[in-house]
């Protein structure tokens, strides 16, 4: 009998991750979550467990803690990670970009660190598109110029390029760095999905309160763009295809060592109104807004060309926009106050 490979998922009880750790266990492998549940809840892994019939481990810890790491990977055999773990508010970054290059760059160091220790040498980094900045031009791939605006777009880019260096130094990683775009909707089970902390600081999970009676309504950045409707257009993609994204990536990394980067998107743009539209065909409510100025360092456009993936990974997002709007809506009307339900 094959032993099952051991994936060590961190940040693996936020939203993106909870969502990793059902693709995993029911791809057959066993997975460690390590999650320090400063922007998570440990809810979303009894739910996980719920949805799969599965059990995983679950650490909660730091992985800036150096300690921790060491005894974690001396007592389970680790052979890939999966690295989520990281602050991720653009605005928090802005006015505390010390806080974010110590949890998002001094994390990875602590990480690679202790991966390079004991000999687990495959890596799969949860990178993001603020790493383009202001598009030149879209549809972006990834070749399109780096120049992040923003101490998180700073501290993802950072990161690249000290995964970069690691395998240049030596060959044997293999690692994938995968830069995705906006993250939306939820499982369908409606049993796990996003639940900021605090006021959302991202479109989806707004007008997701909206609908749901938490917020009065939504505050649309910016009506004079050039665009269609005045609004900004994003490249949505349902977490779930993002997760499967994920398990593409260590499919192409058991091929050999690798450093590869991956745009993970639909490459389509949906506007704010558009959006906006979407989520009130999947709930059966108006959604409240006001358009109000212009945020500094929006882009008026920002969606991928994700034809590496497509043709690398053998991946390609399924989910349109209304399959978003419907489980991320599913998810909120069946959770209100979300996982504090």
């Amino acid at each position: 009998m094959s032993v099952k490979e051991t994936v060590l998922v961190t940040g693996g009880a936020g939203y993106i991750g909870s969502h990793m750790n059902i693709e995993l266990l029911q791809s057959d492998r066993n997975v460690v979550v390590l999650d320090n549940l400063c922007n998570a809840n440990k809810a979303s892994i009894a739910a996980v467990e719920r949805i799969t019939q599965k059990s995983l481990t679950f650490v909660e810890g730091d992985v800036r803690d150096g300690t921790l790491l060491e005894k974690l990977f001396a007592s389970h055999n680790i052979s890939a990670v999966l690295h989520f773990a990281g602050l991720k508010s653009v605005g928090e970054s802005t006015s505390e970009p010390l806080k974010y290059y110590d949890y998002n760059v001094n994390g990875t160091l602590r990480l690679i660190e202790a991966m390079s220790a004991h000999d687990c040498k495959t890596l799969v980094f949860s990178s993001s598109a603020t790493v383009y900045g202001i598009p030149e031009q879209v549809p972006l791939n990834e070749d399109s110029r780096l120049d992040p605006i923003n101490p998180y777009g700073r501290t993802k880019l950072q990161i690249e390029g000290i995964l970069g260096d690691v395998h240049h130094a030596d060959p044997d990683w293999r690692i994938s760095v995968l830069r995705y775009f906006n993250p939306v909707g939820a499982h369908p089970s409606g049993e796990i999905g996003e639940d900021p902390h605090d006021v959302p600081n991202n479109l989806m999970p707004y007008i997701s309160q909206v609908a749901v009676g938490r917020l009065d309504k939504l505050r649309v950045f910016g009506g004079d763009y050039d665009t269609p409707d005045g609004t900004g257009i994003r490249d949505y993609i349902h977490v779930v295809d993002l997760a499967r994204g994920h398990l593409a990536a260590l499919d192409y990394l058991a091929d050999g060592p690798a450093y590869a980067v991956h745009n993970l998107g639909t490459g389509n743009g949906y506007s704010v109104l558009q959006t906006i539209a979407a989520f009130e065909r999947a709930s059966g409510r108006k959604i409240p807004y006001e358009i109000v100025a212009r945020r500094s360092g929006d882009a008026a456009s920002s969606y991928a060309d994700p034809t590496r993936a497509n043709e690398d990974l053998s991946w390609q997002a399924e989910h349109d926009i209304d399959k978003m709007c419907e489980d991320a809506w599913r998810w909120q009307s069946n959770h209100p106050m979300g996982f504090s339900d």
